[in-house]
């Protein structure tokens, strides 16, 4: 027997109707903020990701499905969004568009090698908004509202939104080089991947879930104290717009998040519900100001988040939130032999007229129908048979309260959208 690959699942009929829910509700909530859909393919060169994302990162060094086409080029499912996002707008030249900034949400598949844990696929669904062509705060506030009120939307109470400046390109530079001097000596005793980032990445180092512990992590020095002026204020205005949204978070001096092209604002939202998982994070994003260039496109800035389906899902359990997913059949009709084409025909006409119907094609007895019937949860049923063909009537039976109402057969379509 073939089985399902490692780190995948498959989503069952008994499940696809929350993923349809959950997925309309964040195309209706990012439409609201003006968002517009964009889809990118799920393979891109292996080069956007390599340069877009960072050589440095686990994601391309450790994770990424990378495979050679027929055409012997280099090509990877993407691993994230933001990358293959930004491909989009440099090659279809969007910074012409007479709106801006553009304002992008997109929904699919993402793919990482990861080891597999409690709500972490390595096919997993990712739901993002990416906004481009403007560095202004009041643009972050809104990127963070927008994640906040998603969300809350869904009832979620336990909820931690961490925030920190990782600043722009020149404060970094000057806080890297402050924790190459500061990790150098103690380095030794750190993992071989956080060895690896000392001259590359070292900011990374602060994030390891291996070396989180360490003296010198907890010691090192603190981002905030090498903001530049510039970096300083926009920090301070993009709070001030959280405080006055009345959006609670948390600063973290050590949130520098996993990817190279993140500045200024670096956020995540957290669930700090009983029984989530040791992993407590639901999503995360950032600005990221030089990216675009990094990609050979113009001078524009941006900002983002992507949260995981999966974890989301993870979190309303953790929660004790059932969703109001309504997935009841409208009707259905128990058949006689003598009546099989008349019903195929009555059935297509109320499936057109937007009725949910359904009929047995196993040649049950009408017992055996009915009790059909029962364990689909349908709301009303009926016996379609020559009696009922020649009256022009039949006997609709709610299958809630038991009451029977005569209803010609057509007038059946009104009478059901009217009690939808």
């Amino acid at each position: 027997m073939i089985n399902i690959p490692r780190g995948t699942q498959d989503i069952l009929p008994a499940e696809t109707p929350k993923w349809q829910y959950i997925e309309r509700r964040l195309v209706e909530i990012a439409k609201s903020y003006n968002y517009k859909e964009i889809r990118t393919p799920i393979f891109e060169s292996t080069d956007l990701f390599a340069r877009g994302v960072g050589d440095s990162t686990d994601i391309v060094q450790k994770e990424m499905y990378t495979f050679t086409d027929k055409g012997d080029r280099s090509m990877t499912l993407r691993p994230e969004g933001t990358a293959a996002v930004v491909r989009s707008y440099i090659e279809n030249k969007m910074h012409g568009q007479a709106n801006q900034p553009v304002k992008l949400f997109y929904n699919g598949p993402m793919f990482r090698y990861e080891r597999k844990q409690k709500g972490r696929y390595r096919q997993f669904v990712q739901f993002g908004v990416e906004v481009i062509g403007a560095e202004n705060p009041a643009v972050d506030a809104e990127v963070l509202h927008m994640l906040y009120h998603i969300y809350s939307s869904f009832g979620l109470k336990s909820l931690k939104l961490v925030i920190n400046s990782i600043g722009d390109m020149e404060s970094r530079q000057e806080y890297k080089a402050a924790l190459v001097e500061h990790f150098t000596p103690h380095i030794g005793a750190f993992c071989q991947d956080c060895q690896n980032r000392l001259h590359t990445n070292p900011m990374r180092i602060l994030d390891c879930k291996v070396d989180r512990e360490q003296p010198a992590v907890k010691s090192a020095p603190k981002i905030t104290d090498y903001l530049n002026d510039y970096s300083k204020q926009y920090y301070e205005a993009v709070k001030g717009h959280l405080d006055r949204l009345g959006i609670p978070y948390v600063e973290d001096a050590n949130l520098v998040r996993g990817l190279d092209y993140y500045t200024h604002t670096a956020f995540e939202m957290m669930s700090g519900a009983e029984g989530f998982g040791a992993i407590t994070t639901l999503s995360g994003g950032g600005r990221y100001n030089g990216l675009l260039e990094m990609l050979d496109g113009p001078s524009e800035t941006g900002i983002g988040f992507a949260l995981s389906i999966e974890r989301l899902l993870l979190a309303l359990e953790a929660e004790g939130i059932e969703l109001d997913v309504d997935e009841q059949l409208d009707l259905f009709i128990v058949t006689m032999p003598e009546t099989v084409n008349e019903t195929v025909k009555l059935l297509a006409e109320l499936r057109t007229g937007g009725i949910r119907a359904d009929m047995d094609y196993l040649d049950r007895k009408m017992k055996a129908q009915m009790k059909q019937a029962d364990r689909l949860n349908v709301k009303y049923t009926f016996v379609l048979g020559g009696d009922e063909l020649a009256s022009g009537t039949v006997k609709l039976k709610d299958m809630s309260s038991g009451e029977v109402a005569d209803v010609k057969i057509e007038e059946l379509t009104s009478y059901l959208k009217e009690r939808k």
